[in-house]
């Protein structure tokens, strides 16, 4: 008997330390906006079954069966909280949670057939979990300031983008002097500045992909900094051609999607892959005839545009994701004046000029002087 307790008590501990012993990827999000799990799953087998799992009953949220080709998602398991919130990605087997809110936060665990990876993610709830809040336009800089005004010998100041894992600038300070990275993500290169003197960091021309929690921490203080970045906004005249920027070149085995009003309405997608490109551009015929992809930086340019192509445009790939607002204006038309003879009339009996009314119409023409 105390044999069987004993293999018993050490199988125990066994699973445990499966469960608690793996190393957990914090990731934390603000309340309303999308946070992305990534699987980094290198190799995927043909009967592999990916499943994604949430809190402490390991709730099946996700699953992709390789062998059958088939992906079902469980959006409407624990009261509903995950309806219509839920994304998963085919081919990386990425999970994506929209719209978070503060019940979303918890443990997740992505199950493969030879893989266990785990996350814990962090709903901040609105801007007044965090310390300071910036808010600005696409293409502004922003300085955002640890909370001490000078650095001090052997600090060490580090700056991080989403979660604390996810380092963008490190400043150390030595009596020899001060070094400065800020190479440690791609999204920032050249937009990062260290003032040597407070370690405050600076982020030019942001875009909205920056938009998000912002982190400091030293061997003195930390401190969180939510920074929301407005859409870029174009304006346009109805009949004429507008073109969408992309933030990146592409790259192989890229795959940008762009869409309008909402992610889930699709209106052109471009596949690279080393050997070639494939654009689709007919998704909806709104826009029939109407876009040209860039195959080389996947830009949108639509022609001829109307007023029903106005609203908020979207493009998403591998390593970015923009939002666009698109204002059409109706073109003034021209005014055509015309005299109306009938109208006329002498001023005197004896008088030779005369008094006309002018009558004014209007065709649509786009001149007016």
């Amino acid at each position: 008997m105390k044999k069987m307790f004993l293999k018993l008590v050490l199988f125990c501990f066994w699973h445990l330390d499966g469960v608690f012993g793996d190393e957990v990827e914090s990731v934390t999000a603000i309340e309303g906006h999308e946070v992305t799990l990534h699987s980094n799953l290198t190799e995927k087998k043909d009967d592999d079954v990916i499943q994604w799992r949430f809190g402490s009953e390991n709730t099946l949220l996700a699953k992709i069966n390789k062998q059958t080709n088939i992906m079902t998602v469980y959006d409407d398991v624990l009261d509903g909280r995950f309806r219509n919130r839920l994304k998963l990605d085919h081919q990386t087997g990425c999970l994506t949670i929209t719209n978070t809110r503060p019940e979303h936060s918890g443990r997740y665990e992505l199950q493969t057939n030879s893989v266990r990876k785990y996350f814990k993610i962090t709903v901040f709830n609105s801007d007044a979990d965090a310390d300071a809040v910036e808010s600005l336009m696409e293409g502004d800089s922003v300085t955002l300031h640890t909370r001490h005004d000078e650095r001090m010998n052997n600090d060490r100041i580090q700056w991080w983008f989403e979660n604390e894992n996810s380092l963008i600038a490190e400043m150390k300070v030595t009596a020899n002097g001060v070094t400065v990275n800020t190479n440690y993500d791609w999204r920032f290169r050249g937009k990062l500045k260290v003032n040597l003197q407070t370690g405050c960091l600076t982020i030019t021309n942001i875009r909205t992909e920056h938009a998000g929690l912002y982190g400091v921490q030293s061997n003195r203080m930390r401190k969180t900094i939510i920074v929301n970045v407005s859409d870029a906004v174009k304006s346009v005249m109805e009949g004429d051609s507008v073109t969408l920027h992309t933030l990146h070149e592409r790259m192989d085995n890229d795959r940008i999607q762009w869409w309008f009003e909402n992610k889930n309405t699709l209106i052109a997608e471009m596949n690279v892959t080393a050997s070639s490109v494939t654009v689709n551009d007919n998704y909806d015929r709104r826009f029939r005839r109407r876009l040209k992809v860039d195959l080389r930086t996947g830009c949108l340019t639509i022609t001829n545009i109307r007023t029903e192509h106005a609203g908020l445009y979207g493009v998403q790939s591998n390593r970015m994701r923009k939002n666009i607002i698109v204002n059409v204006s109706v073109r003034l038309p021209v005014p055509i004046i015309s005299r109306n003879s009938s109208q006329c009339s002498s001023s005197s009996s004896s008088s030779s000029s005369s008094n006309c009314s002018l009558v004014c119409s209007v065709v649509n023409v786009s001149h007016v002087t």
